[in-house]
Order: C-alpha cells, then structure tokens, then sequence
C-alpha cells in the first residue's frame, strides 16, 4: 500500500470539487428551466386566457374640486400686449388709438406730445400702426413705418412719452410683372398690379426706343423685374428701381437692363451692352396725347388756313411740368409771338429745342443758365396763339426744324470692356427672369 504525501491530498480534493461543481451546475441549468418552458408553453396554448372584450368596463365619474386661483392684479397690470391696426382711409391717429384699446390719458399725454409730428400728418390707408399696451390700456410703446423708410417711434419712459424720427435701413426684395396693353398702359399697368411709379421708369427707360404717346398699339405686351423696399417689420416702405423691363411695341421687342459700372455710372443698356440713354429724350412730358404731329400742311385752329407745322404739339392739363429732353443752356426764356411764352435749349452747335405756350417758368430761370436732360423748366399752358392747354416742342437741327419722332439721335456711350463680364452675368440673371414671367404671363392666358 502505497501513501501520497500530504502535501497532495489538497490538490485532488480541489480536482474533485472542480469537477463536481462543473457537474452540479450543469444539472441546476437544467433543472431551472423546465418550470419557465413549462409556463411559457402554458401561456402560449392555454384556451382559457379571458379576451379584452369579456373583461367587464367599469365607469366612474368623480367630482374634482380645484382650489380657486385669484389674478394677481400687480402681476396683471405688469403684461404687456403688442396690437396692430391698418390705417383706413380718411383715419385720425386719435381713432387708432381708440381701436388699440389706449386709455383716454395716455392718448391725450400722446396727440400733445406727437402733434407736430411728420409722420402723424402721413397717415397712410392699408399702412400698419403697431402698439405695445398693458393690459389696463397704458400705452408703452407705438410704431409707424412711413414716408421713403423712415420710422415713427414713441416710447413712455418715466410716465412721459418720448418722441422719435429716425431712418431705418431697408431690405430689397425682386418682383416680377406682366401684362397686356388694352387700352392704355397705365390701364393695363394697375392691372396687372403694378405701381404707377414702375410705370413711369418703364416709359423713362425705353423713351428713346418707344414713343409711347404715338406708338402704343393693342396687344402691345410688357414684363418688369423691379425692387420692392420693406422696412424693418416686413411690411412695404417704397417702390425701387426697374432691374430689368422688356416691351414688345407692334410685335418688335425692347429689352433693358440696369447696371451700376465700376466707377459708379448708372444706367439701363441693351443685353448686347449699348446704352439707351440718349442724349435727346423723344418727349419732354411724362405722358400725355399728340394732338398734332409735324406736318408741312396743317390747317390752323386760329389762323383758319393752311400752313406748315414745324414741331409737335403734346396735350396736357395747364400745370403739367415740362422736361429740358437734354443738357443744354436756355438761350430764351420770355414771350414770342404765337409761341406765346416760351424756352429755347441751346444744346450744341447743332441742336436746339423749343418750349411754347407755357403758362410759366420754373423758379431761378434764367438766360445763361445750365440745364441737365430731365430737369422741370416750365409747366404746360395755353398762351400765344392756342385754342387750348398743350405744349408746342420743336427740335432744331442747325436751326432748321426736324420731326423729333424721326431724327437719329447720338447715344451715351456703352458698356466698357473692363466691366462686360460682371455686365454680362448680371444680365443672364435677370434676362433669366423676364423669360420666366413671360411663360408664366401666357400660359396663364391660354
């Protein structure tokens, strides 16, 4: 009989406790599972598990009593309210702020301190007036936005109301127009919702191009980009300037663009890059009817014969302002015969213009003095040898009268080479755009 050390019995207890536990822990596993198979196989088969439609509904209403919440009137009158108002015509700043709910103290602490006010004079129908009340009626702050991007601010500070007229800076904002001559442009201008001033830069623009008191024809058809200023709170301070303007006059197009050059010029140019400023406007009014034209045979109204008419007469309301249509000097400015009174522009060596049957001068004009193309010089009358209010125009060509309608006249010069590329794709942009307004225009129409 062999005996192992002692120092060994521990390392075959350890053995054999090793591999019982191996053995006890594999049969424990086993045995802990059967009873969670056993109640998942019951719960997956078992017939009599109740649905949702068997368990009984119980309804029970409970009354809930909340405790009463009184309004803190100090915390109350501390809110404050924005509020707005458009401006209806024929409003008073007193009836506005009846409708913003402004107690009768501050409203007459406010007309006392705001009645010299510009902007209170400039109440403006469909403009905004935006006010900042407590909820007792006192009057914290009041806004307007008015005239060319100003704003009107009045804030009460220390019980008293301070007073404010300040510009404010104006976001640009693109719009896009079209329409269809029926009648008359300004008729198809409102039309198509368009301001009267875009309309007057589109006459202005193509007047070199287009006589529009002669030329316009039915069917004529138009799209404007223009700008659209809006002041701080989004709403609408003023029109801008036309970007881009195309007319088609009896079926042939005229497009104009405007561009600013590198050293600051302005102007509107044809998309190949030549200027349409001419250095002759054809009219000197801004809109009106020819009521006769140039003509070597005229029968006239006064003198009841026939005899030549060297210019063209524009009719217009007594008062209509007169334009100089170019840079020149006055040569005349007084009353000659049936021109009654009447302004010569002496222009160059070559040209001259003449003004007749004003019913008067513009203020400080004199012989000698300089005048700038589109300058006011006189307003449209009756005098000299008229039967009613127009203005005689008459071009001379080395003092010999020309049909203004019919001369060439020189232009301004075009784009320079050195900002073509910069002209060049700002035109792509907004020709770009005219295309895109004129396929909507008529697909709307068809």
């Amino acid at each position: 009989m062999r005996f192992m050390p002692i120092r060994s019995k521990s390392r075959i207890l350890a053995q054999k406790s090793h591999r019982l536990t191996k053995k006890t822990l594999r049969w424990l596993i086993v045995l802990s599972t059967i009873p969670l198979f056993g109640f998942v196989t019951a719960f997956g088969i078992s017939p009599s598990s109740p649905s949702l439609q068997d368990v009984p509904i119980e309804e029970v209403v409970r009354d809930l009593y909340l405790p009463e919440v009184l309004p803190d009137p100090e915390s109350a009158s501390d809110q404050s309210f924005w509020r707005q108002e458009s401006i209806r015509r024929g409003d008073t700043i007193s009836a506005i702020l009846d409708r913003l709910d402004v107690n009768q103290q501050d409203k007459l602490d406010f007309l006392r301190t705001a009645r010299d006010s510009r902007a209170m004079r400039q109440l403006k129908p469909g403009k905004t007036v935006h006010a900042q009340t407590t909820a007792d009626g006192s009057l914290l702050t009041l806004r307007y936005f008015f005239g060319n991007g100003e704003l009107f601010l009045m804030e009460k500070t220390d019980q008293a109301f301070k007073m404010s007229e300040q510009k404010i800076e104006l976001e640009s904002q693109v719009q896009m127009k079209s329409g269809v001559v029926n009648s008359s442009l300004f008729a198809a201008t409102d039309s198509a919702g368009i301001p009267n001033n875009v309309a007057a830069q589109m006459i202005e623009i193509l007047a070199s191009e287009i006589d529009f008191h002669r030329d316009l024809r039915k069917g004529d058809r138009f799209t404007v980009v223009y700008e659209t200023l809006l002041d701080t709170n989004g709403e609408h301070a003023k029109t801008g300037k036309v970007l881009a303007v195309e007319f088609v006059n009896n079926s042939k197009a005229y497009q104009a663009i405007y561009f600013q050059s590198s050293n600051g010029d302005f102007g509107y140019y044809t998309p190949e890059g030549e200027s349409l400023r001419k250095a002759f406007l054809r009219a000197p009014l801004d809109f009106s009817r020819i009521s006769s034209g140039f003509t070597n045979a005229r029968f006239h109204p006064v003198l009841k014969k026939w005899r030549a008419h060297k210019g063209i007469d524009y009719a217009a309301p007594t008062g209509t302002p007169v334009k100089a249509t170019a840079n020149g000097t006055v040569s005349f400015a007084g009353t000659q015969r049936g021109y009654g009174k009447l302004i010569i522009l002496k222009h160059s060596d070559q040209y001259e213009t003449a003004y007749g049957h004003l019913s008067g001068f513009t203020k400080g004009l004199t012989n000698g003095k300089r005048i700038k193309q589109g300058d006011i010089i006189g307003y449209v009358g009756m005098t000299g040898m008229a039967t009613g209010p127009h203005l005689h125009y008459e071009l001379r060509v080395n003092g010999v009268q020309r049909d203004p309608s019919k001369v060439i006249l020189p232009t301004a010069p075009p784009i320079a080479k050195k900002d073509m590329p910069i002209f060049q794709n700002e035109t792509e942009s907004l020709v770009a755009r005219l295309d895109i307004m004129r396929s909507l225009h008529f697909a709307a129409l068809n």
